[in-house]
């Protein structure tokens, strides 16, 4: 049984948690997090989900991702997901994610991070991924476009693809005088 933390619309953090679920009470919100793993190549480790696994079924999908669970900050949740899901063990002590999304139940951490892994290294979560792959921006792009990616807009698989190696909104560091 999982229970979930619950956030107002500003991220502050409520009494109460829900169990997952269950309907969310209105005007709540959960954490959810994200991770996305790049190599030097620049490609990103994708992972396929169980055929029998609630919620995008025998799709493709990011390096890892799930809620946080009552009692976890986003980092701890991150790292969680990333060596429940493929035996990777992570340390994002001092890590922030590189994005947040908001969605209509609540907001979505994601972080992002160059590491190079052998697959055969990885122990995946048999009840949730059946498989690993490193796949490049274009194929990622080709694979939401038939329909074996779960359906994000190809403008944020984009822009993690850009943000990968930048920490910054600006191209520039410097101000013009």
């Amino acid at each position: 049984m999982e229970f979930w933390d619950l956030y107002d619309k500003d991220r502050n953090l409520l009494k109460g948690s829900m169990r997952r679920g269950e309907p969310q009470p209105a005007g709540t919100f959960h954490l959810v997090v994200h991770v996305c793993i790049f190599d030097s190549n620049g490609d990103m480790l994708i992972q396929h989900r169980q055929p029998f696994k609630d919620g995008w079924p025998d799709r493709w999908d990011l390096t890892v991702g799930g809620s946080a669970v009552r009692g976890d900050n986003s980092q701890a949740a991150a790292e969680r997901e990333t060596m429940e899901e493929i035996g990777c063990a992570l340390n994002l002590t001092d890590e922030r994610p590189a994005l947040t999304l908001h969605f209509d139940g609540g907001f979505d951490d994601i972080y992002l991070l160059t590491k190079d892994l052998s697959i055969s290294s990885l122990a995946l979560q048999p009840e949730e991924v059946s498989e690993v792959k490193w796949a490049s921006l274009q194929e990622i792009c080709e694979m939401i476009d038939d329909g074996r990616f779960i359906p994000y807009h190809k403008a944020l698989i984009e822009l993690l693809f850009h943000l990968k190696d930048y920490r910054t909104a600006h191209t520039r560091s410097e101000q013009p005088e």
